[in-house]
């Protein structure tokens, strides 16, 4: 159905292009007719103004430097007429082939219609058998579905691009979280091992801390025995 939709408003801008290409050949065809009728009036005045001149010539023979001053004029009056008219059968060549150019291009957009017009007759019979007005109508309802289409597919495509957006920041973060975890435990290793350290260290002092009270226990029994002779000997 979008084929055909496709191939019928194909169609209707070939028909379009069709009538503007007839349109184009009868204004070319009007222009190439005027430029024939002028470039004819053209021929006519340059016969009689030639005629005119040779008779004019003939009558003004009685002086040499006149005869060559209107030969000049002659001559160079006839090179400009000959070169204009050069011009204008070279734009009236041009004409020719621009309409059959034209000519060409319709015969092949004919073709064209006429291998479309199934479309044409298919849309008459859907308007007939339908709730439509007419295939202008179809075509409206055509392109909302398309338009609702394209919209659709690209609200699909932002959702699978939101989609992967979101599944590229939930990496990240589980990758952040994952090296923060990380970072955590060997924190944790670390203070494990501080701890570790602490409580040997705690252990070797608490030894020393023992040790030291031994000694000073000693010494004091020591100092209680030398305090108790020196109390002796002073008795």
């Amino acid at each position: 159905e979008e084929d055909s939709t496709n191939s019928f408003i194909c169609v209707l801008k070939k028909m379009k292009e069709v009538r503007s290409m007839e349109k184009a050949v009868e204004e070319t065809e009007e222009a190439f007719r005027q430029r024939r009728e002028a470039l004819a009036e053209q021929w006519r005045d340059l016969h009689t103004r030639r005629a005119q001149l040779k008779a004019h010539v003939l009558r003004s023979e009685t002086t040499v430097k006149e005869n060559d001053r209107l030969r000049t004029q002659a001559l160079k009056k006839a090179k400009e007429e000959k070169e204009e008219n050069t011009k204008k059968e070279n734009e009236l060549l041009r004409a020719r082939r621009e309409l059959e150019a034209l000519r060409k291009q319709h015969q092949k957009l004919s073709k064209k219609l006429l291998k479309y017009s199934l479309f044409k007759r298919y849309l008459e019979d859907v308007v007939e058998n339908s709730q439509f007005r007419d295939i202008e109508d179809i075509i409206s309802y055509c392109k909302a579905l398309v338009s609702t289409r394209e919209d659709l597919l690209q609200s699909q495509w932002w959702h699978r691009e939101l989609m992967e957006q979101g599944k590229v920041l939930q990496e990240q973060i589980r990758a952040e979280k994952e090296a923060e975890m990380l970072q955590c435990k060997n924190d944790l290793v670390q203070l494990k091992e501080s701890f570790d350290q602490a409580q040997s260290d705690i252990r070797q002092w608490e030894d020393l801390w023992a040790e030291v009270r031994d000694r000073a226990a000693g010494k004091a029994m020591e100092l209680e025995s030398l305090h108790t002779a020196i109390h002796s000997l002073f008795q």
